[in-house]
């Protein structure tokens, strides 16, 4: 295990962020304004080094419509499809992710910004990329806690 975490916000307005083993944020992007070929190649950068992977794991809306469900449906199976066949992938429930950073958004994505921002204060945090940095961190805080000395809980994928 390289130690490295990836935290990734699926959807066109999400993002991905790469912690490593020391906390400390390496790279991020946000999605919006990219292409599928953008976010295939600035991915695959990312998965170079075989982060764990923490995608949160979403669906439709129910006051989505058709075609935003089928277009988020998509860009959530690219992303993925991405990581899964090259890294240990966890899929986290939004409430999960949340509720151990005590950030309950409740739909309110300036909790989650908020949040984020005061545990990157020097990193310019958007409504983008504010999830993939706190899944980010999520996912870091699990991997600490499995690798603990004296911890007999595994964590499996």
């Amino acid at each position: 295990m390289s130690g490295l975490v990836l935290g990734i916000d699926p959807g066109w307005t999400g993002g991905a962020a790469l912690i490593n083993g020391d906390g400390r944020l390496c790279l991020y992007m946000p999605f919006s304004r990219m292409t599928e070929a953008d976010i295939i190649r600035e991915l695959d950068a990312f998965l170079a080094d075989q982060p764990t992977c923490y995608i949160e794991k979403v669906h439709s809306m129910p006051k989505q419509g058709v075609a935003s469900s089928f277009k988020f449906g998509w860009i959530y199976g690219l992303l993925r499809g991405l990581v899964v066949g090259k890294v240990r992938t966890i899929e986290v429930t939004p409430q999960a992710w949340q509720k151990a950073l005590g950030c309950l958004t409740r739909g309110d994505k300036n909790v989650s910004k908020g949040a984020a921002q005061r545990l990157f204060p020097g990193v310019k945090v958007t409504h983008a990329t504010a999830d993939a940095l706190l899944i980010a961190y999520y996912g870091y805080t699990k991997e600490r806690t499995a690798i603990s000395p004296g911890n007999r809980e595994t964590n499996k994928s």
